[in-house]
């Protein structure tokens, strides 16, 4: 029996997020869906949130997949320029970290998703960061989270939790994790109807899904599929 609790998933359409969605309805009663769109480059993956869902719908799980939300977040544009919102070259910045950190964007979204949870009865916030295979990104590290985990707690007056299952996870392990939760039908739902592209190009569909190839979350997401394919034999 899934655990009693309701749940609010962070669902960007990306590979990660994607997972953590199955991850979720195998494990909670009922969940719901959030996504954020704040003029990323590639907004492409909005348009991927409702095929995941639909498809996942489909599928058998002992939670039940409730309502999704869009908010609109606009003010991350207006804060700096970042690759992940304007056409520039993707480089790294003098503080070592690649310009397509988008300073404070997971803040506001988990402060957002409180928001959310505490209008509509969820306790339960997941989320797909990870500081394992990342670019790097101080807002997705499991210190910052477990602070913002209590920090939110106390900010609605009513304990939240903040679940990161991928956190300890590269790559392979994440596809090695859908795979346990829902098998080939689940790696493939991921594979064509995810994004992950920060150029946002989705033309060639290559073995481990859509992308440009190169630019550094699409060498993440090939990479891992490899190494996970290597130990696979049904792919």
């Amino acid at each position: 029996m899934p655990d009693t609790r309701h749940a609010l998933v962070l669902l960007s359409g990306g590979q990660d997020s994607a997972t953590c969605l199955a991850w979720a309805l195998a494990h909670f009663a009922r969940v719901e869906t959030v996504g954020f769109d704040y003029g990323q480059r590639h907004h492409v993956e909005l348009d991927c949130r409702e095929r995941l869902r639909t498809g996942m719908q489909a599928m058998p799980w002992p939670g039940t997949l409730g309502a999704d939300h869009l908010l609109h977040v606009d003010v991350l544009r207006e804060l700096g320029s970042s690759a992940m919102i304007d056409e520039v070259a993707i480089t790294l910045q003098a503080d070592g970290l690649p310009n397509t950190f988008v300073p404070g964007r997971n803040l506001l979204f988990f402060t957002l998703a409180a928001a959310l949870a505490y209008r509509r009865g969820l306790t339960v916030l997941v989320g797909g960061m990870s500081e394992t295979d990342y670019s790097g990104y101080p807002d997705c590290r499991d210190n910052t989270l477990k602070a913002l985990q209590v920090a939110l707690s106390l900010g609605v007056d009513r304990p939240l939790v903040v679940e990161t299952p991928l956190m300890w996870r590269d790559k392979a392990a994440t596809w090695a994790l859908a795979h346990a939760l829902g098998g080939d039908a689940l790696v493939e739902l991921i594979r064509r109807d995810s994004h992950t592209c920060y150029l946002g190009q989705r033309g060639v569909l290559h073995d481990w899904g859509y992308g440009c190839g190169q630019c550094p979350a699409c060498e993440l997401r090939a990479r891992g599929w490899r190494a996970w394919a290597q130990g696979n034999a049904s792919v």
